[in-house]
């Protein structure tokens, strides 16, 4: 069953989306994560994915505390990432109870080290591929690189990571739907498990999730149609079950 996880982007403190990784076009839903984390729980969610804004651009964890009042507040699996760019802060945050910790700008600019953190840390790394035009951006967005989503995903198949997870950024925070097709493309292309991101904008992302030709893909992230209302939470739920 694909798993459905919904998103707290961490800026200031506060949850917030965002428009294709604009900052200064943050929507503040909650100024209290941990009691937003408590909240998806409570309507059923599994598992959660954290997003250390602040600390994508500032290459170093910036709402630190935000996330650990989270991990104190829920016993589910949380993923995080963020400015996560050394071996130090990677062991400090699975020590500190993050099932899964994700790389994403280091994987490009030293993709060495996702491999070490892979062998030190089996089945607990993940890689965060965020594209623009099929292209990954790094530095929090704010930079394109020269390396395509589908060869950064294909860099890593064997390095031990334990998901991929690809964010089309032209779709992020603008419910457009979910980019399916070019997530389920570096899906086949890789054995690891793939995450869909950017865009979820209805329950129709959710049944197109279960459709055969994206069988193959691990779940999807759910951001602002949660929290503006679109996307009904037990009606989605339901529907991954069934």
């Amino acid at each position: 069953m694909p798993v459905l996880y919904p998103a707290i982007d961490l800026k200031d403190g506060q949850c917030v989306r965002l428009i294709k990784g604009e900052m200064d076009a943050a929507t503040v839903f909650n100024d209290d994560p941990a009691e937003q984390a408590r909240s998806f729980v409570a309507q059923g969610f599994s598992h959660l994915h954290i997003v250390d804004l602040n600390g994508a651009f500032e290459g170093k964890p910036v709402n630190g505390v935000a996330v650990e009042a989270i991990l104190q507040a829920v016993s589910v699996p949380v993923q995080l990432g963020g400015g996560i760019r050394d071996m130090a802060t990677i062991e400090t945050w699975l020590e500190k109870g993050v099932a899964h910790v994700i790389l994403g700008t280091v994987a490009v600019t030293n993709p060495e080290l996702v491999r070490e953190a892979c062998q030190a840390f089996p089945g607990r790394i993940a890689v965060g591929i965020d594209a623009r035009s099929g292209m990954v951006a790094i530095e929090g967005w704010a930079e394109t690189s020269g390396t395509s989503a589908l060869d950064m995903a294909s860099m890593f198949e064997f390095a031990g990571v334990s998901k991929i997870i690809h964010t089309d950024i032209d779709r992020d925070g603008v419910l457009q739907g979910l980019n399916l097709d070019a997530t389920a493309e570096i899906a086949r292309a890789v054995s690891v498990p793939v995450v869909a991101s950017g865009g979820l904008a209805s329950i129709e992302d959710v049944r197109n999730l279960l459709k055969p030709e994206y069988a193959m893909l691990d779940g999807a992230i759910a951001g602002r149609a949660l929290y503006d209302g679109r996307l009904d939470p037990e009606e989605a739920l339901a529907l991954l079950a069934a």
